[in-house]
């Protein structure tokens, strides 16, 4: 996984413009952003955007991934069927927090139809800041890899 300061980020077409808004604010924190879209607001998809952002971060591109939808509850879905994604929806900045310092999360999901402008930004700047803490947390993340192997042999 790449440690260099760069996101990626994608949504549905639901959420353009709160994707937009947060691609300029992370730019402006000296990130270098990978917007991947869409542009227009013709009806997409949402688990092809959320795959798209989540192979970009599981590759080592990106070391994290920023994913948008109504509710953040099915772009974060499809974004977790990758390997080597740990993506959570967060809705507060205590969450956002949590998912990073306890699950060493690598993407964030938000839901533009559950979020205001101001409090998604406060919640990419807590995941943004948030370091993962190690220690008895790196054993479960362990564990969370173990099964994705797991099933993966299963599916051999």
């Amino acid at each position: 996984m790449t440690h260099t300061k760069r996101i990626v980020l994608s949504s549905d077409h639901a959420a353009i413009e709160l994707r937009q808004t947060i691609a300029a604010h992370v730019a402006d924190l000296g990130w270098e952003v990978v917007d991947i879209g869409p542009v227009t607001p013709e009806s997409t998809h949402y688990p092809l955007h959320g795959k798209a952002a989540a192979e970009r971060v599981a590759s080592g591109d990106c070391r994290f991934g920023i994913i948008l939808c109504g509710t953040g509850q099915g772009i974060m879905m499809a974004a977790n069927k990758v390997p080597g994604i740990r993506c959570g929806v967060c809705s507060d900045t205590f969450s956002a927090r949590m998912i990073r310092q306890h699950n060493d999360a690598n993407m964030l999901s938000l839901g533009v139809r559950v979020l205001g402008e101001g409090l998604a930004l406060e919640i990419v700047d807590a995941f943004l800041t948030a370091e993962f803490e190690g220690g008895r947390h790196a054993t479960r993340v362990d564990m969370i890899e173990a099964q994705e192997t797991q099933e993966a042999g299963l599916m051999a």
